[in-house]
């Protein structure tokens, strides 16, 4: 594989032959552990977090950093300027378009954007003063303005954007990418989110492995130095903390003997029980950011004196962090600014401003930081939530869910900066121009780890399954 920020496309690790089973390796050794067995279980979880397939042609990023911005960004506030909107305010939307039923349906006037676009970087894009600092690495940017939802709703939506289904139950695109790909660092989980404080509607199945393999689910972390729980060791020595492991393994390869036909619920049991015990190592040396020069930790915005702009610097330099260390897929989540996330269906001035506060500097830091650091080229940055807002008020200065037309952006390897995708109406209401979906957006993502979309499937009740179930359109005008 090329070095990060090599400039050569990264090449998929190529899965090495087969070994037995953690199950068969536990039942053949249950009598015998020791140090030599030890190394062998810890090369046979390397081996498995190789994947289960080898990339379906050269792949672009070997790494995700999603920056999920929870309740709904307003796309006419944000990515999708509508003069028209200032012209028509105070109107009945109704004598304008057909108006469809809203989450509330409490449907005021038309409401113009009460921040101003301007036109930024080479590419001349348009983003709204909202985002100023995103604003100024809008080069790097390829912005989707013709995303749709098949959802009104939060939870449903949150569970179409994260896992392709607008159902409980099914694997996140984080697991469905380690399922295919594995980790590239085996003391660490290939999926992680980092969770700012609001965990989204529909609750931790937006991260779940489904019925994929339980060890491709997303393990959640929180951005400070005691981020998760029971990572140093509470045992007096480290000898005696062996000798529980060996204690565990001795039991495991009993059970094992005893039931070789038992499911994935004891290897994923021993496998995420062996990564747990590798993660005393490494993940407070991961969540230690005292290394980090006094510029960069300035530069991200831990030293702002709005504290969710210090969470979310953290949770970005953190991610940073991850992706150095071989983290497959990173989630991040949004801090509490102290009224809602993403969804005001009233005071949208108040409530965006504050959400775009906490994010702005700190996503601007990122993608600025990855940059100089190489590792843009090894990444896909992926900025969008679960829908878009309407242009008509609810009431009088919020704004209704609009599954209809939002706007998202994808930045890194591979992707085309300086770009716009698709156009919505006059109004940003509905897309008029390049339609895209949720099922595209994750054959996008998959096509640049290397993947075919239609190809990546797991047999499960009966049939063949995969993330973008039977649609999906790679969105090639995003790519270089």
């Amino acid at each position: 594989m090329s070095a990060p920020g090599s400039g050569s496309p990264f090449s998929c690790r190529r899965v090495r032959p087969a070994a037995p089973s953690r199950r068969q390796w536990l039942a053949e050794t249950a009598c015998g552990f020791g140090a030599v067995a030890a190394t062998a279980l810890l090369e046979g979880e390397r081996a498995a977090a190789a994947g289960v397939t080898a990339c379906h042609h050269p792949a672009r990023v070997q790494s995700v950093i999603f920056l999920y911005m929870d309740g709904g960004v307003s796309q006419v506030d944000s990515f999708d300027p509508k003069p028209r909107l200032a012209r028509d305010a105070g109107r009945n939307p109704r004598e304008l378009f057909k108006v469809d039923a809203t989450q509330f349906n409490n449907v005021g006037t038309v409401l113009p954007s009460p921040w101003t676009f301007r036109a930024h970087g080479e590419s001349g894009i348009l983003v709204s003063d909202l985002f100023p600092c995103i604003a100024a690495e809008v080069d790097r940017l390829a912005v989707i303005r013709s995303m749709t939802s098949a959802f009104p709703e939060h939870t449903n939506a949150n569970y179409f954007l994260h896992t392709g289904s607008g159902l409980q139950g099914r694997p996140s695109m984080g697991a469905w990418t380690t399922y295919g790909l594995g980790s590239e660092n085996a003391d660490l989980p290939g999926f992680m989110v980092i969770n700012g404080g609001l965990i989204p509607p529909g609750g931790l199945d937006n991260f779940t492995a489904g019925f994929l393999p339980a060890t491709f689910q997303g393990s959640v972390i929180r951005p400070t130095a005691a981020g998760l729980a029971n990572v140093a060791p509470r045992e007096g020595s480290r000898a005696r903390q062996h000798a529980k492991v060996d204690l565990a393994r001795r039991f495991d390869g009993g059970f094992a003997a005893a039931y070789p036909a038992v499911p994935d619920a004891l290897d994923s049991a021993i496998a995420n029980r062996e990564l747990a015990w590798r993660m005393q190592t490494e993940v407070p040396g991961l969540l230690d950011l005292a290394a980090e020069s006094t510029v960069t930790k300035r530069a991200y915005g831990l030293e702002s004196e709005y504290e969710p702009t210090r969470i979310f610097a953290s949770e970005c330099l953190l991610a940073r962090r991850m992706v150095e260390r071989g983290v497959r897929f990173v989630e991040l989540t949004c801090p509490s600014v102290g009224t809602d996330r993403w969804d005001q269906h009233s005071n949208l001035r108040e409530g965006h401003a504050r959400n775009a506060r906490a994010v702005d500097q700190p996503i601007a830091a990122l993608l600025a930081d990855l940059g100089q650091r190489g590792l843009l080229d090894s990444t896909l940055v992926v900025w969008s939530g679960e829908f878009g807002r309407t242009p008509f008020a609810q009431g009088s200065d919020g704004r209704d869910h609009n599954p209809q037309a939002f706007s998202m952006w994808l930045a890194g390897g591979g992707v085309r900066g300086g770009t716009v995708v698709g156009a919505t109406d006059d109004y940003g209401y509905r897309v008029v121009d390049k339609a895209c979906t949720i099922h595209d957006l994750h054959a996008t993502m998959l096509w640049l780890l290397g993947i075919d979309h239609t190809r990546l499937t797991y047999r499960f009740s009966g049939r063949d399954i995969r993330l973008t179930d039977v649609a999906g359109t790679v969105i090639r005008e995003a790519l270089a």
